[in-house]
């Protein structure tokens, strides 16, 4: 883990320094876990994203040409497309705004101050210096170089020149955003009457287009059904005898490749300016999965004022969809935030995901000792309703350090009345709804009050395909390995009772362990085993 707040200490008194030194956090593999020792891991796509790619797919077999139409717009625009409608338009645009670029002099003050800094200024340096500050102003030099050209000038370090701009000229901290006319696109028509607009003198018509990009709106605030920032499938439809229908076609032949089976089209009341009276069309899809009728789409023929103002004098259909809001369809989210950035909330982990966290706790490295643990768990499963007193025994010869081992494993139940094993030793681990149960072979004599939770956990949970048995043989074997490093002869393991995993030699994730305790779940291999196991090495 990193030392958060001497990183930062360390980068305020001085950032270059910082950055060069950090590198030395960065930590290699396990040289057993370095490429390519290590496979792939097949990722996950965003849902989002993943919508836009079926989206792209479903424009294009519709014979649809994709074009990615301007971010940045200009105020004018807007004007130009929404007519009356502008200011309400503008007033949910985002403004970009850009810092201004000082008229910096250098001042013999300021020459003094970078002698100060054991910097050797001559007058050559002087005019370099004052060369770059200029051409900053003009725009020649970027904000990114400026420590280096500043560097440069006075010959000196990128660090030195860092400490330069920061100490000597302050008033590069105090500057201000000046908003200036351009906006960030809050709908794909802004850019669709720009791009319409060039194309109408070079393409024959008809044509079809369609772009997927992101749009931004300042709303007043996000919630389960609104962000700033969001994405548009938007398409036109440009031609000579293009209208209303066309906007009915189109969405039919997009939403029908998305499973919707019928289609409904309404009027719709917030009746824009930049769409020509009537035909401004809210699109209901049925979906049989979902067996509801659902708003997906509006469409609308432009109006001819707004075309002509970009030199378009044929209709133009325009149809537009929130991908966010058909991703939340496909994929069954109820709060857009959610889904867009799940990092922020909650992740939770499935079941699939919670099994692959448990794992046997103490394994042997060797693997003679490996292969024994299988022959000791065969012997276990075969003799364990064996009648008591009883025992059985395993032997066998290894070779540890060049030096052969004779090792014997003698699994007793001294009492009588008893079993080898107790009932709970071919327990499973299940994981289901994020608990985790150890489920017996059968269910004959569990309690009544906990059958029907086990039942249904072994019929819908997830297995981890690790018994009881399983892990208290490894504890064993590995118990041997230890006893052969230390040179140990004898030795008993003990498990009577199972009451938490650690009793049957498992470990689980501790991601897994948060979420478990987090949501209020349970641990339950709760389960008598009575395994006693003597360790003989000669």
């Amino acid at each position: 883990m990193f030392d958060k707040e001497k990183i930062l200490e360390m980068a305020n008194k001085d950032f270059e320094k910082a950055w060069r030194e950090t590198k030395k956090l960065i930590k290699r593999k396990h040289v057993d876990l370095r490429y390519p020792r290590i496979k792939p891991h097949y990722g996950k796509p965003h849902p989002v994203m993943e919508t836009i790619e079926k989206l792209r797919q479903a424009y294009l077999r519709m014979g649809f040409e994709e074009y990615i139409n301007p971010v940045i717009v200009d105020e004018q625009d807007i004007y130009k497309q929404f007519g009356p409608e502008a200011m309400a338009v503008l007033d949910r645009c985002f403004y970009l705004a850009g810092l201004p670029r000082p008229d910096v002099g250098l001042s013999e003050s300021k020459v003094e101050e970078i002698r100060k800094l054991g910097i050797a200024i001559d007058e050559e340096k002087k005019e370099n210096l004052r060369k770059v500050l200029h051409q900053y102003k003009k725009g020649t030099i970027d904000g990114d170089d400026l420590v280096f050209e500043i560097a440069k000038a006075l010959n000196t370090s990128n660090e030195m020149g860092l400490k330069v701009l920061e100490e000597v000229f302050p008033e590069f901290k105090d500057l201000k955003p000046e908003a200036t006319t351009l906006t960030l696109r809050s709908h794909m028509t802004s850019g669709w009457f720009i791009t319409v607009g060039e194309l109408i003198k070079k393409k024959p018509l008809p044509f079809k287009l369609f772009s997927i990009d992101r749009c931004f709106r300042r709303e007043q605030r996000e919630d389960k059904s609104h962000l700033m920032t969001y994405h548009s499938a938007s398409c036109v439809v440009v031609g000579e005898d293009v209208d209303i229908d066309d906007g009915k076609i189109v969405a039919e032949g997009l939403l029908k490749q998305f499973g919707f089976t019928k289609f409904k089209f309404r009027p719709d009341e917030k009746k824009s300016k930049y769409y020509t009276p009537e035909t401004q069309t809210e699109v209901y899809a049925y979906h049989p999965k979902l067996n509801e009728w659902i708003e997906v789409a509006t469409f609308g023929v432009y109006s001819p004022i707004a075309l002509a103002k970009y030199g378009i004098d044929v209709p133009v259909m325009n149809l537009g969809l929130g991908v966010e809001r058909l991703s939340m369809i496909i994929y069954g989210y109820e709060d857009v935030r959610e889904m867009v950035y799940p990092q922020f909330y909650d992740n939770v982990l499935s079941d699939r995901e919670i099994a692959g966290m448990i794992r046997i706790d103490k394994l042997p490295i060797t693997n003679e000792l490996y292969a024994l643990t299988d022959e000791l768990i065969d012997l276990c499963i075969t003799n364990k309703d064996k009648d008591s007193p009883c025992s059985v025994e395993l032997k066998k010869e290894i070779s540890f350090n060049k030096t052969k081992k004779t090792i014997k494993i003698k699994i007793f139940e001294n009492e009588e009345g008893k079993k080898l094993l107790g009932p709970s030793i071919l327990n499973e681990v299940y994981i289901y709804n994020s608990n985790i149960y150890g489920i017996p072979q059968s269910f004959e004599g569990v309690k009544k009050e906990y059958m029907d939770i086990l039942k249904k956990a072994k019929e819908e949970g997830i297995s981890t395909g690790i018994r009881y048995i399983d892990g208290i043989c490894y504890k064993i074997t590995a118990k041997i390995e230890e006893m052969l490093v230390t040179n140990q002869k004898n030795a008993k393991v003990r498990v009577p009772i199972v009451r938490s995993l650690s009793d049957i030699n498992l470990k689980i994730d501790e991601l897994a362990l948060k979420q478990i305790m987090g949501r209020n779940r349970v641990i339950d291999v709760r389960g008598p085993v009575f395994l006693s196991a003597e360790i003989e090495i000669k």
